[in-house]
């Protein structure tokens, strides 16, 4: 069970989506929802980057910054309580959204982010924010496409099996979600590949694993010249999956690129809100 979830809030357009998803888990769930806004800097490196060594002035300057930061969390409680939210918080972060994030993931159960902006965008909004507290934070992350509105959660469920434990971590993440679900599709993208990790007979041991926790379950095997993460966000369109479940990876640039970037593909471009775990 979900019992506190934090919701990044920073008052962009994709704010909406998340929001909803998160209010849907939350009641669903009976968590408490906290709503996490961060001014982008603390106190102490506001005066170094201001290079003033006149403290009230930069205090004064920082009080500006905190209070707009806190407006951003008025129309968010607003929002919450119309979607039925029954137990909300607002908190002002004072440090870089991602440390603060990473910071207040340690008492939560789930953290809500939205999707990356593409990369021809020209938004403020923090880049690569998923993938950061998803490989770096101690939670699972779920994360909202914008087009999102109030499908149901989990729904049909894809699931992407490739025996790492970074699946399996995402898998013991989604356990709730996935009970809920009326069908979990266990998806294995080319498992001859991995024959050591998957056995004679791929996906039957986590299939089995799943059932006995009350998930039902069918595994798919796909064949396929495709990433990974093509490759199930392809699926869980055709399928009009309402949730995906994979363990993501962080690599460096190059070997990302080279690998065709299987963790980038699930993270921007899912068609369903995406438990990921580390």
């Amino acid at each position: 069970m979900y019992k506190t979830i934090i919701v990044h809030v920073d008052g962009s357009p994709r704010q909406d989506s998340r929001l909803r998803a998160a209010v849907l888990l939350a009641n669903r769930h009976g968590a408490h929802l906290v709503g996490s806004a961060a001014t982008g800097v603390s106190m102490a490196n506001y005066a170094i980057l201001n290079g003033s060594m006149a403290m009230p002035i930069a205090e004064n300057d920082y009080q500006d910054l905190r209070d707009a930061v806190a407006a951003q969390l008025h129309p968010f409680e607003e929002q919450a309580a119309q979607l039925g939210a029954a137990s909300v918080e607002t908190r002002v972060l004072e440090d870089n959204t991602r440390y603060a994030l990473l910071l207040q993931s340690r008492y939560a159960d789930l953290v809500v982010l939205s999707q990356d902006d593409p990369p021809e965008s020209h938004t403020a909004a923090v880049r690569h924010l998923p993938e950061f507290l998803a490989l770096h934070g101690p939670r699972p992350v779920l994360v909202v496409p914008t087009s999102y509105r109030n499908e149901a959660i989990p729904g049909t469920a894809v699931v992407g099996w490739d025996g790492s434990v970074q699946a399996i971590r995402a898998i013991q993440a989604a356990l709730p979600l996935l009970r809920e679900a009326p069908l979990v599709r266990l998806v294995l993208v080319n498992p001859d590949e991995l024959a050591e990790l998957h056995g004679e007979e791929p996906g039957a041991d986590m299939a089995l694993y799943l059932a006995r926790h009350g998930v039902q379950v069918e595994v798919v095997v796909e064949r396929t010249r495709d990433t990974a993460g093509d490759a199930l966000v392809a699926l869980a369109h055709d399928t009009r999956a309402g949730l995906m479940v994979a363990g993501i990876y962080g690599h460096s640039r190059y070997r990302e690129w080279a690998l065709g970037g299987a963790t980038r593909a699930l993270l921007h471009r899912a068609p369903a809100p995406l438990l990921c775990a580390h």
